[in-house]
């Protein structure tokens, strides 16, 4: 009996080997990882950039070059825009959970010049960068000359970039395997967009 339940499980192991390349493609997001997401919000309420700067160190603010105020946060590590008319665009965070963060102690930083933010801001993702490989090495000059929208220029930079039709992504793809990625809204995008990276990439090889 055990040796009749062995040639069953290998007989199973076989028939589901037939598979495996589909879970290849669908595993390729394991290896991206979210290193930057870009968002837009507004805290509904004039800010007074000056003071801000003056009373901050965290700050920095040259109304000559630009009408905007940077504010810099260690933790979590973000950087932000702020406008006088309330509105920010804040960069560097991971996670939307860090976003959210990072905007509540920006939040908490204006207190201290008498600015009560009453609002809970609408955040809107406008990029988000995401990194990794897709473990297999590419030959960019058979990539640049068999899919569309692609720039190559070795001379000038490694990478190839490819534009993924149907899709607003821009990858950029390098021959071992590494891959950058940019444009997408959300993360679940990210492995889409990824998932069809790998399948293209497929059928070129």
């Amino acid at each position: 009996m055990a040796k009749k339940a062995k040639k069953t499980k290998k007989k199973a192991a076989k028939a589901k080997k037939p598979a495996k390349p589909k879970k290849e493609v669908k595993g390729a997001p394991r290896d991206i990882k979210v290193v930057n997401i870009v968002v837009s919000s507004s805290l509904e309420h004039d800010i007074p950039l000056e003071k801000m700067a003056a009373t901050l160190s965290n700050t920095e603010y040259n109304p000559e070059q630009f009408p905007g105020l940077v504010i810099r946060i260690k933790e979590p590590k973000t950087s932000a825009l702020i406008f006088s008319s309330g509105k920010i665009v804040c960069t560097g965070a991971r996670s939307m959970d860090k976003v959210k963060e990072a905007i509540k102690k920006i939040i908490k930083s204006l207190e201290k010049i008498n600015v009560k933010i009453t609002v809970d801001p609408v955040i809107k993702i406008q990029n988000i960068v995401a990194s990794g490989s897709v473990g297999m090495d590419l030959n960019l000059n058979t990539l640049a000359m068999k899919l569309d929208n692609t720039e190559y220029e070795p001379e000038q930079f490694p990478g190839l970039v490819y534009k993924l039709p149907d899709a607003k992504a821009t990858f950029l793809l390098f021959s071992n395997g590494k891959i950058v990625c940019t444009g997408t809204k959300s993360e679940e995008e990210v492995y889409k967009v990824v998932d069809k990276l790998v399948e293209n990439l497929k059928k070129v090889r």
